[in-house]
């Protein structure tokens, strides 16, 4: 039965964390029940999603054989553009999947209760961006299928890493974010895992999620060593935020080159991994909001929220385009202005005022609730966010090696059908991924909405208006 919601003074009900009259079994309805419908009975827009995604991917498995057999020449770079699309294509995808991490840890760390709707798919959305990532610098190599000589493993030839390149910090970087990331999500999922098992009727769903639920039964003792193994994972995964996007930073930044020897590199790229990732969040999120009907769980708070955060990053962004031009000018060095003079009236200045365009301008009607509230506006916002952020990785990375110390060593850069293969196949890697995830488990932390649900109805009935806890009356089923 439902129950009356809280009252809490001064706060809209836009304003709330979840929609009021929230029930335990509501939310496992709304969350689980899409999911454990027989597979031929998915909605229509999920085989049409799918369909596009696995095309792409195709797309991308085309590219990686034909590079496979043909070589690195099949794309656009040269000399002195060495780096190109698949470093381009790295930086951008391991800078969307810094906001799940963002959401999941260090929110939880702060107790932020808005993160709860919200962070599943986020995670889920970090560790598919990583694999797309991942893969970039692997493509990048001129024999990808030896990456693993990058390991400092045990061989007769003697062969060891060379640690000080940034290749081989980029594998330890990535490795590491990629496996807490992954643990820190299962974590979470399994309480929600023991509910899909013992809510499905048919005999390999029961299998599916029974295993992966690792014997879960919602005892005091599995809520105790869930609750410590979460918070150390959050701990664990809180300084990886700041840390892999400042080692991907440090490729550039140890490099004598004019555009990328700067100290302001880390920060930088941080803002605008986590700038990018909230794009991403509210690029899928609003489209999963409608199509599952999740309006009252991820709420206008979440939308609001999440185009805060976008919007204050996005300016520490700006700011950043700023600062770097100012130090071009005011170090004197006219290698530095020079390479500021291209970026802004070379060759390739419809790309930097493009990113100027989609980074700078188009964020500031965030300015307005009423537009942080649109799902309209903040989607068309978020797309137009993600393009700039990808031609900002295209000018620091492309552009910037077209001019280097030696005007005899200059020549442009030509991407090749190929390079932009490579690129929209990655999309189809992730949409497919994507749409795995949310048709066979659940995209929203059941278990945490819960416990708001549980707060709601406590306060709304006093504070002694039951005495049990939500994790014991929504887990009855598991024990």
């Amino acid at each position: 039965m439902a129950v009356q919601p809280r009252r809490v003074r001064g706060v809209q009900e836009t304003n709330r964390v979840i929609a009021p009259g929230q029930t335990y079994g509501g939310v496992d309805d709304t969350v689980n029940r899409p999911i454990l419908r027989n597979l031929t009975r998915a909605p229509r827009w999920w085989f049409l999603g799918f369909a596009v995604g696995f095309a792409l991917l195709m797309l991308w498995l085309y590219t990686v054989v034909t590079l496979i057999i043909r070589g690195t020449g099949i794309f656009g770079n040269n000399i002195p553009v060495a780096w190109a699309f698949p470093i381009i294509n790295f930086v951008w995808w391991i800078g969307i999947g810094h906001a799940g991490t963002l959401i999941s840890a260090i929110l939880l760390l702060f107790r932020q209760d808005w993160r709860t709707s919200i962070n599943r798919f986020a995670e889920a959305m970090t560790l598919f961006a990583v694999v797309c990532a991942g893969l970039g610098p692997i493509l990048h190599l001129g024999r990808p299928w030896l990456f693993y000589w990058l390991f400092p493993y045990p061989n007769t030839y003697g062969l060891w890493p060379q640690f000080r390149s940034p290749l081989d910090w980029d594998v330890f970087a990535i490795s590491t974010y990629a496996t807490v990331s992954a643990l820190f999500w299962f974590i979470g999922l399994v309480p929600d895992l023991a509910t899909m098992r013992d809510k499905a009727t048919h005999p390999f769903p029961r299998l599916f999620y029974g295993s992966l639920a690792l014997g879960w039964r919602g005892s005091a003792k599995h809520w105790q060593r869930y609750q410590r193994a979460y918070l150390l994972l959050a701990a664990l995964s809180t300084p990886l935020v700041l840390s892999v996007h400042s080692t991907i930073a440090m490729d550039f930044a140890v490099a004598q080159l004019p555009g990328w020897n700067n100290t302001i590199a880390p920060p930088y790229f941080v803002a605008g991994a986590v700038y990018a990732g909230f794009a991403m969040v509210l690029i899928l999120g609003i489209p999963l909001r409608r199509a599952f009907g999740l309006e009252n769980l991820i709420t206008k708070k979440h939308l609001d929220n999440c185009a805060k955060v976008m919007f204050a990053t996005g300016m520490i962004v700006l700011y950043g385009y700023v600062i770097e031009l100012f130090i071009a000018w005011y170090s004197g060095v006219e290698y530095e202005r020079f390479m500021a003079y291209n970026r802004v009236f070379g060759d390739y200045a419809w790309a930097f005022w493009a990113l100027i365009f989609c980074n700078g301008l188009a964020i500031q009607p965030l300015w307005f609730k009423a537009v942080r509230q649109s799902t309209a506006a903040l989607f068309l916002i978020a797309l137009v966010v993600s393009v700039g952020m990808w031609l900002e990785r295209y000018v620091i990375v492309a552009i910037t090696l077209t001019r280097d110390f030696l005007p005899s060593s200059w020549g442009n850069y030509y991407p090749t059908v190929f390079d932009w293969s490579l690129f929209i196949g990655s999309i189809g890697l992730f949409l497919s991924l994507w749409f795995v995830f949310i048709r066979l488990l659940p995209s929203i932390a059941t278990s945490e909405i819960k416990e708001l649900v549980h707060h709601d109805m406590h306060s709304s009935h006093g504070t002694h208006a039951t005495n049990e806890s939500p994790l014991n009356r929504t887990e009855p089923e598991a024990g």
